[in-house]
């Protein structure tokens, strides 16, 4: 899994996605999501650092099936709210 950090005015911003995302665009209907190099583009990163990083963030975009999973055994999203794109899970994290 690919982790990228960015501290923002809002506090932390995680961008998390599976390797194999990188680059792609996933279509269901009217959505489109792509996932950009610009945005998603950190360092690979073991799983408890990522869990680390999760509960630490203040604001989380997750793309893929094994970075979704790993968002949902963290605690920070349920199954319930996990969007399906195209073939890619995608989640999305904000702490008010």
């Amino acid at each position: 899994m690919i982790l990228k950090e960015r501290m923002t005015d809002q506090g932390l911003l995680v961008s998390l996605c599976d390797g194999e995302v990188i680059g792609k665009t996933f279509k269901e209907g009217k959505i489109s999501l792509t996932v950009t190099e610009s945005f998603y583009l950190g360092e690979e990163a073991e799983e408890e650092t990522i869990k680390e990083s999760l509960k630490n963030a203040s604001i989380a975009n997750i793309m893929g099936k094994e970075s979704v999973r790993v968002a949902i055994e963290t605690g920070i999203i349920s199954e319930d709210h996990v969007l399906k794109v195209g073939e890619v899970q995608h989640a999305q994290f904000v702490r008010l």
